[in-house]
């Protein structure tokens, strides 16, 4: 007596191993991906840690041996000192200012306002898309008024005006994002909206907030044209403005020119290797609202 058997239909791919070239080839362009964003990091620090001689011999290949005296010449040659601590006040300031006037009025728009909050929302989003270079013209007019050219305050005052509706946008999609029962909760044991936001809801912000200060201290240290303009012939100068000075008139050495360029660009450098994890965390959250 014998048995049939009947045997249904193989799952889709059982069996059949799928075909790995796909992943290889995607591999492959990522490598080539990183090594073109790479490449001038290489190229600045090599050509930093160069004399002139190894310059103009060999610029793309590795020092031999490596000039370390370009960043203490470079250093006291630009006055890198003083452009830092210029630097530093006006960032640390403006990043104070936009993470509490940012957040609180994200706040204040995702959870306090309904009709009015959202038209307020939107007004915030064309400050985005508007370009800021529109009212150049009229900002240093006021800020001339005002007597604050050449002063910290100017600074502070462009910088924390200007990214604020950017600021906003990140937290009010974070904010919406969160679950509003523990702000509930505080307002149920009879913490006011002030207590419930600073004691609940802020220290939940920790990613949103380092993706703020992450992209707002990249924007203000990096930006170049807004201090030559308000800054320039003081002495509030900030880094850009002093390597570019710097570069100006020691153009022939490149070897100081791009270790000035190195020292610039490290303290935001380490600021975003420190957060650079909230990033997508921050973005990621504020997608979801």
């Amino acid at each position: 007596m014998s048995t049939s058997t009947t045997r249904g239909p193989a799952a889709p791919g059982r069996g059949r191993r799928r075909p790995r070239y796909g992943r290889y080839v995607l591999e492959l362009v990522m490598i080539a991906v990183a090594v073109v964003f790479l490449f001038p990091v290489y190229a600045l620090i090599t050509l930093a840690m160069k004399d002139p001689r190894q310059i103009s011999e060999s610029p793309l290949a590795l020092p031999s041996p490596p000039t370390f005296g370009n960043f203490g010449d470079a250093w006291s040659s630009a006055s890198l000192g003083p452009a830092l601590v210029n630097s530093t006040v006006i960032t640390a300031v403006s990043l104070l200012l936009l993470i509490v006037i940012g957040s609180t009025g994200a706040y204040y728009l995702a959870r306090c306002a309904r009709g009015l909050g959202y038209g307020l929302y939107i007004l915030f989003l064309l400050g985005i898309v508007l370009p800021f270079q529109l009212g150049m013209i009229p900002l240093y007019r006021l800020v001339d008024d005002l007597g604050w050219l050449g002063t910290y305050q100017g600074m502070v005052l462009f910088y924390t005006g200007i990214q604020l509706p950017f600021t906003v946008f990140l937290y009010t999609g974070f904010i919406r994002a969160l679950p509003p029962d523990y702000a509930q909760a505080a307002l149920i044991d009879g913490c006011n909206h002030r207590q419930a936001f600073t004691r609940i809801v802020f220290p939940l912000l920790r990613p949103i907030t380092g993706t703020v200060v992450i992209l707002n201290a990249v924007f203000i240290w990096n930006d170049f044209f807004t201090p030559l303009l308000y800054l320039g012939g003081s002495d509030k100068e900030t880094v850009p403005v002093g390597v570019f000075a710097f570069v100006g008139q020691y153009v022939s050495d490149y070897g100081l020119v791009f270790a000035g360029l190195v020292l610039a660009a490290l303290p935001v450098l380490i600021v975003f290797v420190v957060l650079q994890r909230y990033v997508i965390k921050g973005f990621a959250g504020g997608l979801k609202g």
